[in-house]
């Protein structure tokens, strides 16, 4: 337990709560949560300007392809600022985490695991201006969504059913069946939010709300008597909870310098990982049905652009003048700050509505 002492608050305050009552405190879920986001928010200003000094010397890449014109302005933008993210995230996993619940590894497991992929991707596109093939970069995201849900099966962290918003009675049992689902939730949402990041502050502006959200949803589904009066299933999601609120901190401190004008992009390290661990964190809290709802602007983002590439490819004509559809506002003139304040408005609006849904049972 000795590396325990040196790298967890929560651990020392296990131990020094015997000699000073005060430290109890610390395990509260609801005092780690915040001091999960305030620490990861402090080190992202700590980190930020210095990760961008070593982007601009390491990590320039060139604006996306099939984007308006206009974006070539972005060429040598550096980015790759999801690698801060997942640093100060680690960094407030090992300090006020219950290393204990085996929910915590699963989603490190995740958050690393989908990290890498996109990293590898982005370094592809800054070494020789091509990420990797669609289809390993798939394959990849595939396997690490089997792994990290086969484990959580294997531990008992998560059952097979499945909660539908609004009827507190229909909960089926799918049994492995399961997987795939799961499977398609964490690598759907982790590709909804890599199509959303397209413009400064749109991805992790939309995100935001989610993380709050579902911090929320996660502390009332790990706590008994909250989940009783909701009638939602006890998941033993406190843990979760800490993390959401973890991500919420991270998400807060790159928005600072992600904001129009950026001086930083996320690149595909972080829009893949944060994207994959909320689909993860939607399903340790059973509550995945209410993500269509909350990141229902990263449904509408994915949409647009299976609508546009079937239309295209069958009839030969474009619904939209460009995909995303955030390409497409821009295209009719709106600013980008106003596209990502008002896309931001709906991201909140929704998780409101959803967040409303659980006592509507």
């Amino acid at each position: 337990l000795r590396w325990k002492f040196f790298v967890m608050l929560y651990y020392i305050a296990l131990y020094l709560r015997f000699y000073l009552s005060s430290l109890n405190v610390i395990h509260y879920v609801s005092f780690r949560a915040i001091a999960s986001l305030l620490t990861t928010l402090l080190l992202s200003f700590i980190v930020g300007d210095w990760f961008i000094k070593k982007s601009k010397s390491f990590f320039r890449s060139k604006a996306r392809p099939w984007t308006p014109d206009n974006h070539k302005t972005k060429d040598d933008m550096p980015t790759m600022g999801g690698l801060w993210i997942l640093f100060v995230v680690c960094i407030s996993i090992l300090l006020w985490n219950n290393l204990a619940d085996l929910r915590v590894w699963i989603f490190l497991f995740c958050l690393l695991g989908f990290g890498a992929i996109g990293f590898w991707d982005d370094w592809s596109k800054i070494r020789r201006n091509k990420g990797i093939y669609a289809v390993k970069k798939f394959s990849l995201q595939l396997i690490t969504s089997f792994i990290a849900i086969s484990a959580a099966l294997w531990f008992g962290v998560i059952d097979t059913t499945i909660v539908f918003p609004f009827f507190k009675w229909l909960m089926p049992d799918i049994g492995l069946f399961f997987i795939l689902w799961a499977i398609f939730v964490i690598v759907g949402t982790s590709n909804g939010v890599n199509l959303t990041d397209g413009l400064d502050g749109l991805a992790i502006g939309s995100l935001l709300p989610n993380f709050v959200m579902f911090s929320l949803i996660a502390y009332l589904a790990g706590h008994a008597t909250f989940a009783s009066y909701l009638q939602i299933p006890f998941a033993g999601s406190a843990e979760i909870a800490v993390i959401s609120a973890n991500l919420v901190g991270a998400s807060l401190g790159f928005l600072w310098y992600n904001t129009y004008p950026a001086q930083i992009f996320m690149g595909d390290v972080g829009s893949l990982a944060l994207g994959a661990c909320l689909g993860l964190i939607a399903l340790m809290a059973k509550q995945e049905l209410l993500l269509p709802i909350t990141g229902g602007l990263f449904v509408v983002e994915t949409v647009t652009v299976v609508i546009q590439v079937l239309s295209y490819r069958l009839r030969g004509k474009r619904v939209f003048k460009m995909a995303p559809i955030h390409h497409h506002f821009e295209l009719l003139g709106w600013q980008e700050s106003k596209i990502t304040t008002r896309f931001g408005i709906i991201s909140l609006i929704l998780c409101l509505l959803a967040l409303v849904s659980l006592k509507l049972r």
